[in-house]
């Protein structure tokens, strides 16, 4: 796999393009609002997915505390239920403990519904988190 050498190159090189719903931002808290009852959510976009490269050994632990090795990065929060992030902020989430419908995209704590258009990318962890 070629590492990103840089965060510009991360952030800003290729990556396969992913759309989210293009739904207003009533339209999309009503329906995390009824698949979530009660969880934390945030709105998001101009979003990147990282798929986390592993070993089978990192994969296993990773499996086994419920979550998968997918990493979100948006540039642009929409909408914070909990207020933690304010509108324009950038966020980072944590493994992924679910990812449904293209969009929807879980961790034990917060739900991140991925609006507009976004890309998935690969790379190391090491890499993904030296950035932030």
């Amino acid at each position: 796999m070629n590492e990103p050498t840089s965060d510009s190159e991360l952030l800003n090189g290729p990556g396969a393009p992913r759309q989210g719903p293009m739904d207003s931002d009533e339209i999309l808290i009503g329906l995390v609002q009824a698949l979530y009852p009660g969880k934390p959510y945030c709105l998001v976009e101009d979003w990147t997915i990282f798929k986390v490269d592993v070993t089978e050994d990192e994969f296993a632990k990773i499996q086994a505390a419920g979550q998968l090795p997918l990493i979100v990065f948006a540039r642009n929060v929409r909408f914070d239920s909990q207020r933690r992030f304010d509108i324009g902020d950038w966020v980072r989430s944590t493994f992924a403990t679910s990812f449904e419908e293209g969009f929807l995209f879980e961790t034990r704590n917060t739900v991140y519904v991925l609006a507009g258009a976004g890309h998935e990318k690969t790379a190391s962890s090491s890499t993904i988190m030296s950035i932030f």
